[in-house]
């Protein structure tokens, strides 16, 4: 199988259009397709009386044309006549009120009903594809979590969440204690009495939510994990996979990968949702280095831009070069496989304006001859590039409990948990340095630097597990609002801020203030500027100041901290800082760590992305400007030219790729 694919949709077009798009897939280079994964109705359109013969046909001649197919399980989109048979399944939002047909994800997770009709679809399409040699794999349901959020507030989930908390608290008096139902007179006298933390009259308990957020996930993988094991019982040398939605927050990717071959992602540089605004395209490589962390090792994408995106509100048509531009992002950063959506836009249904590489007519076009010249350019890289790890020297702490538990209580309106991360990374990207993102508990051994924003809720465990890494010589960058609270969101009392990391930082928080609508200043000696957000009024014991404030109440106080702990440093970081602060602050960081910062003089916009192997670096140039860019000529010096101008000139959306031999 080759590297570039298509999502096509044959229940949507005439029988015998599929001959016409079979010859001009083949003509681009398209090696497989995704199938299906919307296709419940026709697979099945009366209960029990099963269709695959349509889809069998489809298989069929595109493996007489030499391409693969990856079949999607169509759980996502349960039909019309088992909706009307079994409305309880549709999921409940938190006002009470019960979802209908018409969209899709309108299924309750936890419904049993709902899973024995899943059983069976699934069971079929295993037994009859499951060792189809042309079918080489299989995509379960389809991006979880995008639709009514997967957070259902049913009877069926309140009795599923009620066992889930037996499990976890065995006794009710733990779980009293573990949520401090003692506030507000909310004891429970039994599991049965919990309530689930919908729509109330004034304010929800934060450990309650905390606590039905983790439980949403764990339906998520438990509701995936059915469908794969079925697969797994009837197919043979098939992968498994889903496709992802980077930093979506109601199912824990890193569990639900544990279940998956590899993972895939769904990445649209011009926008998701309705109106989302353009993404940057710092944001953009940080969340394919998200999807490379889930298995800690390379993905596909799924689902990659092929057009304007649009459901009732459009995005901006991507520019010509944007399209190859995105692919080779993708690739830079891990992407084994490239999947684009869609083969042909809709001329019907919800996303009749998501536009694919062909338009509405059918006919080629400017999109269609931009991803024949992208196939035919990083298919031969593709295959030699494959599995080759980053060389990142810095990483990013990325935590989905803090994730939440900042969704919950954020304090001030403004901060957004993934956006401080962005920030972060940013400073990073804008120095050309790459950063990986991590788990809390994945290896540090290969990273000099760490950085962990608003490690809010932190546990023993992961404490320990960032202690040994900094006594052993790393350095770690933490910030405020961390330490604040226990694994069940309930703040810390044993000791000062910034709780069980005091001793690490050689610091203690006795005072913090919620930013609203302002800003505080800064000074770090030979810079300064502003912060914002929050800010934590920081007293030094074996720590040494760095920054200072320099107004309100607390000018004079520490803002910025370094300890040396063990053979390692620990910076802390009291409040968010403005993009330049920030960006300075970064740079003399990753001097002392003794991370080379060799291309920070590239023009903004200008990614520079490695990938590792034995014997080879490959270095990717992207220029994501609308302007000519040249490298520097001692930068490529030496180093030979793969896929570019020899001259180090960078097209307006232009790639180059060098090759570094050891």
């Amino acid at each position: 199988m080759g590297n570039f694919g298509v999502c096509y949709y044959p229940e949507h077009w005439d029988e015998e259009r599929i001959e016409t798009d079979i010859s001009l897939m083949k003509d681009i280079g398209i090696s497989y397709v995704r199938l299906a994964e919307f296709s419940w109705h026709k697979m099945e359109p009366i209960e029990g009386q099963y269709d695959f013969k349509w889809l069998n046909d489809v298989v069929d001649k595109f493996a007489d044309a030499g391409i693969s197919c990856i079949i999607g399980t169509p759980t996502a989109a349960p039909p019309a006549w088992l909706m009307n048979k079994h409305p309880e399944i549709f999921p409940v939002n938190d006002m009470g009120v019960r979802v209908t047909f018409n969209g899709r994800h309108h299924d309750c997770q936890s419904n049993k009903t709902y899973r024995e009709y899943v059983k069976k679809i699934v069971t079929e399409m295993a037994k009859k594809f499951g060792h189809n040699k042309n079918v080489v794999g299989w995509q379960i349901d389809n991006e979880f979590g995008n639709g009514h959020g997967d957070l259902c507030y049913c009877d069926s989930c309140r009795q599923a969440f009620i066992e889930w908390l037996e499990e976890k608290y065995k006794t009710v008096d733990n779980l009293n204690k573990a949520w401090g139902c003692a506030f507000w007179s909310q004891e429970y006298n039994d599991f049965s009495e919990v309530f689930l933390p919908a729509h109330t009259a004034a304010g929800k308990n934060p450990s309650t939510e905390l606590d039905f957020k983790r439980f949403c996930s764990d339906l998520i993988v438990d509701f995936s994990k059915a469908q794969i094991d079925i697969i797994r019982q009837y197919s043979e040398n098939q992968f498994i996979t889903h496709n992802c939605m980077g930093f979506a927050d109601k199912v824990n990717y890193y569990d639900l990968a544990s279940d998956l071959d590899f993972v895939c992602h769904d990445q649209y540089p011009g926008g998701f949702y309705l109106q989302m605004p353009h993404e940057d395209n710092a944001f953009l490589a940080q969340t394919l280095e998200l999807m490379r962390s889930f298995k800690n090792k390379n993905f596909w994408i799924m689902e990659q831009q092929a057009g304007p995106t649009g459901w009732n509100i459009m995005g901006r048509t991507p520019a010509p070069g944007q399209l190859s531009l995105w692919t080779a992002q993708a690739i830079a950063h891990g992407a084994d496989k490239i999947t684009y959506f869609r083969w042909r836009t809709a001329t019907f249904g919800t996303e009749q304006f998501w536009h694919g590489i062909l338009p509405h007519s059918g006919k080629p076009g400017r999109r269609y001859d931009e991803i024949k010249y992208t196939i035919n350019r990083y298919d031969e890289l593709l295959d030699e590039i494959k599995d080759l790890e980053s060389d990142a020297k810095v990483a990013i702490v990325y935590s989905y409990d803090n994730y939440h538990a900042l969704n919950i209580q954020p304090h001030n309106p403004d901060l957004s948990y993934v956006g401080v991360l962005a920030d972060y990374y940013r400073a990073l990207y804008d120095l050309k340095i790459e950063a990986d993102m991590v788990s809390e508990m994945a290896d540090f051994s290969k990273y000099k630097l760490v950085i962990a924003p608003l490690q809010y809720i932190l546990k023993q465990e992961v404490k320990e597990h960032f202690d040994e890494y900094v006594k052993n010589g790393g350095h770690m960058c933490f910030t405020y609002r961390s330490g604040v609270k226990d694994e069940n969101n309930i703040c810390v009392s044993d000791c000062e801020l910034p709780g069980l990391l005091s001793e690490m930082t050689g610091i203690e928080i006795n005072d913090y203030d919620c930013l609203r609508e302002t800003e505080v200043t800064i000074d770090l000696g030979q810079y300064s500027g502003k912060g914002k957000l929050f800010a934590d009024i920081i007293t030094t014991k074996e720590a040494e100041r760095v920054g200072v404030y320099t107004n309100n109440y607390y000018s004079g106080e520490t803002a910025i901290s370094i300890n040396n702990y063990g053979k390692g440093l620990v910076y802390y970081i009291g409040c968010e800082l403005d993009d330049n602060l920030l960006n300075k602050l970064i740079y003399s960081m990753l001097l002392q760590a003794k991370i080379e910062v060799k291309y920070k003089e590239l023009d903004r916009g200008i990614e520079v992305v490695t990938r590792k192997g034995k014997d080879k670096t490959y270095i990717f140039f992207l220029n994501h400007n609308n302007y000519v860019a040249k490298l520097n000529k001692d930068l490529i010096e030496g180093i030979e030219v793969m896929i570019g101008e020899k001259n180090g000139l960078l097209e307006p959306f232009g790639t180059a790729v060098y090759v570094k031999e050891k």
